[in-house]
């Protein structure tokens, strides 16, 4: 005998040991590998699923994320414009109050120049009337220091009051 070809009762020894080993694990190992790769299978896919679902999730909060932002950038431009808006009714107010303050100064100003040119004018009339009369009472007396101009002015006085509107009322 060869050492390369088995014997015929080596064969059937082996062929046996072979049904009864492969009998044994058709019994007892091949549903628990199968079982066990089944259970991996579904793991598997679980796992995927639920990485697609994480990944809408992700999808999802990065949409609502953009929304938020852009909503953010929406509000602060508004809050930008009305905080300029608001910024430019202060200002044009505060010009209103300066202009009106400005004008009612002016006015009072003016008001005040009224008075005092109506005062100056009443004191530069004052002062004239008293240097008329002076002046009036100086004409006079250097007419009037002697007697015969005395009676010329009584006269000449008389007969223009005669000739005046006064008398003949």
């Amino acid at each position: 005998m060869s050492l390369l070809t088995p014997s015929f009762g080596l064969l059937f020894w082996m062929i046996v040991s072979f049904a009864l080993v492969f009998g044994i694990l058709t019994k007892f190992g091949f549903p628990v590998i199968t079982k066990a790769v089944n259970e991996r299978r579904d793991y598997i896919r679980q796992s995927l699923a639920g990485a697609d679902e994480a990944n809408r999730a992700l999808e999802s909060v990065r949409q609502k994320s953009g929304e938020l932002v852009d909503e953010a950038k929406k509000q602060g431009q508004e809050i930008i414009r009305q905080a300029r808006d608001e910024a430019n009714l202060i200002i044009r107010q505060a010009r209103d109050d300066a202009s009106r303050q400005e004008r009612e100064k002016l006015d009072e100003t003016v008001r005040l120049i009224e008075v005092q040119k109506q005062k100056a004018i009443g004191e530069i009339r004052m002062q004239v009337a008293r240097l008329s009369i002076g002046i009036a009472e100086k004409i006079l007396r250097s007419r009037l220091d002697r007697e015969d101009n005395h009676d010329k002015l009584v006269s000449q006085l008389l007969d223009e009051i005669e000739d005046s509107d006064i008398v003949k009322n």
